[in-house]
C-alpha cells in the first residue's frame, strides 16, 4: 500500500460519525525531503474547510517556527491523529483517535521517518502509547528525544506544545521554536 492509496482512503473514510460533519477529510501534506514528520491533533475549522493541515493561525506559526530552523513544508510532513474535525473543535474522543489509528499507522510505516515531532498531548499520548513509551505531560516531555524502534520502522520523537496552545501562551514561543530547531538538526 502506498500514500497515495492512504490518502484516498482517508478522503473516502466514513467509519466514525466525523465524517457526516466534515467538509474535508484532511489526509496530511508535504515533500518529506528531510524525513521529518510532524503530527498535530486534528484538522480545525480552515483545515477542515480547506483540506489541508495547519492552514489557520496555528498552521502560520508553524510555518514561521520550520524557517527558522532552516525547514519549509517542502522538507517535513505535516498530518493528525484525526484526519476529521471534531465538531467545534472539541477534543478527539478516545474511539475516533482508535478508528483513525490505522491511518497514521499507514503513514508511518510507508514514510519511514527520521523524526516524528508530536505537536501537543494528543499526540504525544498517541505515540507513547503505540510505542509503550511513559506518557508524562508535555511540559516535562519537551525538548527530550525519545527513540524508538520496531521490527519494521525506528525513528526519534520530539514532542513539543502544539502551535495554538503557543498562541494561548505566548510565553511558550522561543520553547516550541527551539523544538523545531531541535528536530531539524537530528533529522
Amino acid at each position: 500500500m502506498g500514500l497515495r492509496q492512504v490518502e484516498e482512503e482517508i478522503l473516502a473514510c466514513k467509519r466514525c460519525p466525523l465524517h457526516k460533519t466534515r467538509t474535508h477529510a484532511v489526509p496530511g501534506e508535504g515533500g518529506f525531503r528531510r524525513k521529518i514528520m510532524l503530527i498535530g491533533e486534528a484538522p480545525g475549522k480552515n483545515e477542515d474547510l480547506q483540506g489541508r493541515p495547519f492552514v489557520g493561525k496555528a498552521g502560520k506559526l508553524l510555518d514561521e517556527a520550520l524557517l527558522s530552523a532552516g525547514l519549509t513544508r517542502e522538507d517535513v510532513y505535516i498530518t493528525n491523529v484525526l484526519k476529521c474535525r471534531p465538531p467545534n473543535n472539541r477534543d478527539p474522543t478516545e474511539q475516533e483517535i482508535t478508528t483513525c489509528s490505522r491511518f497514521l499507522d499507514a503513514q508511518l510505516h510507508i514514510l519511514k521517518p527520521k523524526v516524528v515531532v508530536a505537536l501537543g498531548r494528543f499526540a504525544w499520548a498517541w505515540l507513547c502509547d503505540r510505542f509503550n513509551l511513559k506518557y508524562v505531560p508535555i511540559s516535562e516531555a519537551r525538548g527530550s528525544i525519545f527513540p524508538v524502534s520496531t521490527l519494521t520502522i525506528s525513528f526519534k520523537i520530539i514532542p513539543t506544545y502544539h502551535p495554538a496552545a503557543v498562541l494561548r501562551r505566548r510565553n511558550l514561543t522561543e520553547t516550541f521554536f527551539q523544538d523545531i530547531k531541535l528536530a531539524a538538526s537530528v533529522g
